[in-house]
Order: C-alpha cells, then sequence, then structure tokens
C-alpha cells in the first residue's frame, strides 16, 4: 500500500454528504479547515474518507451534536465552572514587574516579543 492511500473502500455519497453537513454544523468551513481541531490526517482533511472511517467519525460527530443539544436544553443544568489554579510565588513576582522590562529580557534572551 502506497503511503496516505487507504485500505478500504471510498466512503459513499451520502457519507460524505452527512460529514460535510456535521462539520459545518461544527463551526468549520471545510475538513482543511477541521483537520486540526478535529484530528484528521492529511488525507481525511482532502476529503478522502474510507467507508469505515466515514462511520465512526459520523458517529463522533453525532455524539458532540447531541451533548451539545442536551447542554441547550434548560432543565439539564451546566456543568461546574472551572477553577482557575492559584497563582505560583514566581507568576506573583512576575506580575510586579513592567511589561517593558520583561519584554527586554526575552528579547535579550533570543526571543521574539509582539505587543498584545
Amino acid at each position: 500500500m502506497a503511503f496516505g492511500q487507504s485500505n478500504g473502500y471510498p466512503a459513499t455519497r451520502s457519507q460524505m454528504e452527512e460529514l460535510t453537513e456535521l462539520v459545518h454544523a461544527a463551526g468549520h468551513s471545510d475538513f482543511r479547515d477541521a483537520r486540526g481541531p478535529l484530528g484528521l490526517t492529511q488525507r481525511q482533511a482532502a476529503g478522502k474518507f474510507t467507508r469505515d472511517e466515514a462511520d465512526a467519525f459520523i458517529a463522533e460527530l453525532q455524539a458532540e451534536v447531541d451533548s451539545t443539544e442536551e447542554r441547550a436544553d434548560p432543565s439539564v443544568p451546566d456543568p461546574p465552572a472551572r477553577v482557575r489554579p492559584a497563582r505560583s510565588s514566581s507568576s506573583s513576582a512576575l506580575s510586579r514587574i513592567p511589561s517593558e522590562t520583561l519584554a527586554e529580557e526575552l528579547q535579550h534572551r533570543g526571543w521574539i516579543v509582539v505587543a498584545p
């Protein structure tokens, strides 16, 4: 088998249409846009799936859609908010140093610094 080739039959047209709709529903413009966030391979980002891959990916995206709809239901309570960890003593010490001084030190050490 050649590099980047799949072992299996290509996904059907209906599977690809459903995948495209689910990727759009997840907030992505196409498979390439969804490659990083959804963990697609380079071949999959080009829109090439096997039937088994398409079935698994459809099930995964459907589960995400279903869990999102459950969270949108007012009868289901929202999950508890994450608590931010306490700042360490070194980070509190750094907060007292002026930003310009920190930027100069980082540049001196070879870092590239860009203002927000």
